[in-house]
């Protein structure tokens, strides 16, 4: 399938509610079913990824034996989901698409297992799928080295299951740590359920407690906000409210903000979340920026640049080849097609120059990757463009197309 983008103007007007933060719900979701009592979860993600999180851990609660689990696509799901039942009763099969397949999780399972979890590999060592059996004793052993240059899901994964560990978990994170916010969006979350901890330089120590439930609302996803942060960049006229997001937020890509600064983007907070105008301030030349803490930035800021014309040089994208698909290989074949240079520094850091040329209606592959189909949708302010693939956007944001078309894009 391949849908066509176009826009007859520059304008964006409007008012669009953003869908909820899939990183802060499938947190809230494991929380939830690591709580001895359950709570409400108001304004939960319709993301993919989401929903199937929340319909396996339903599939949990009904037989908790033998049973086969598919994440799909949805990487934080599998990982989440890994140490989650490696921490439960019974023998289960966690799997997932020929894709997940390829992403590794031997870091985490080897963690886990040194806590005692009897997990093997199917399949490919060091790879999905997995066979979880019940635990010997999880938890007995109470400090863990894993290192801190691996995906911050690991180590989310590991702090989630603490508390109810029975000695709880001291946790060192060896080496540079990778995203930083989002183990930090993960010990906010457990500190709104009561679990209290404590991070002295690179130890993060969580004492065995319970999980209190309260009430919780899931905020607006910020990555979601990205594409229309990059619409307002192309925009000559800028009028437009985003609801849902907060001004003290969880998330590491609330740096849009300070970062879209540099592109013209005025953000103002509200009750409702943010309006976004037009600053008085012309885009940069030149932009440089570590994007260690918000990877998930990096395409839509990538896109952002090549569209503006602005040459740009971005570092920290480590994580970014074990991503959905090779990130950096992907900007660098698409952008290719818009006449935009993008070289890659070894695996942490590229180099953008030129200005996008839309001609002759491009077609841009999305690679499985919901990030690549919305990060390159606001291209179509400068000219028809065609998408393979669309409809991978449902992994984290279902009705990107429909809200897009409600501030002018044209979606056929």
């Amino acid at each position: 399938m391949t849908y066509s983008l176009s826009k007859a103007n520059l304008s964006i007007v409007g008012e669009i509610t953003l869908n909820g933060s899939k990183s802060i719900a499938n947190r809230a979701l494991i929380i939830q079913a690591l709580c001895e009592e359950d709570f409400p979860i108001y304004e939960l993600s319709n993301s993919k990824d989401t929903i199937t999180l929340k319909a396996l851990l339903e599939q949990l609660k009904s037989d908790k034996t033998n049973q086969i689990f598919d994440a799909g696509a949805a990487g934080t799901t599998y990982r989440f989901m890994t140490a989650f039942l490696a921490s439960q009763q019974g023998t289960q099969i966690l799997t997932g698409t020929e894709r997940m397949k390829q992403r590794p999780i031997k870091v985490l399972v080897e963690a886990l297992k040194q806590l005692g979890a009897y997990i093997e590999y199917l399949e490919k060592e060091g790879y999905p799928p997995l066979k979880i059996d019940t635990p010997n004793r999880l938890g007995t052993k109470k400090e863990l080295t894993i290192s801190a240059s691996t995906s911050s899901q690991y180590i989310s994964a590991l702090l989630m299951i603490a508390p109810s560990l029975p000695n709880g978990l001291q946790l060192t994170l060896a080496g540079k740590i990778v995203s930083r916010p989002y183990i930090e969006m993960t010990l906010g979350l457990m500190q709104y359920f009561g679990v209290e901890h404590e991070w002295q330089e690179n130890t993060i120590t969580v004492p065995p407690q319970k999980y209190q439930p309260k009430p919780f609302t899931v905020e607006a996803d910020w990555s979601a906000a990205s594409y229309y942060y990059s619409a307002a960049a192309f925009a000559d006229e800028l009028d437009l409210q985003l609801n849902g997001l907060f001004q003290n937020s969880f998330q590491g890509d609330a740096v849009l903000v300070e970062m879209m600064e540099q592109f013209g983007v005025k953000t103002t907070f509200n009750k409702k979340g943010v309006h976004l105008s037009k600053s008085d301030f012309p885009p940069v030349e030149h932009f440089e920026y570590n994007f260690l803490k918000c990877p998930d930035l990096a395409q839509t800021i990538a896109v952002v640049c090549a569209g503006l014309g602005i040459e740009a040089h971005f570092k920290g994208l480590e994580t970014l080849r074990i991503k959905e698909t090779d990130r950096i290989a992907a900007l660098k074949t698409e952008l290719d097609k818009v006449n935009v240079i993008v070289e890659a520094i070894g695996d942490e850091a590229m180099h953008i120059e030129g200005k996008t040329v839309v001609e002759n209606e491009p077609t841009f592959d999305t690679y499985e990757d919901h990030r690549m189909a919305m990060a390159f949708a606001p291209l179509a302010m400068m000219g028809s463009i065609r998408i393979n693939e669309p409809m991978v956007v449902v992994k984290s944001y279902p009705a990107f197309y429909e809200d897009f078309k409600q501030i002018g894009f044209v979606v056929h």
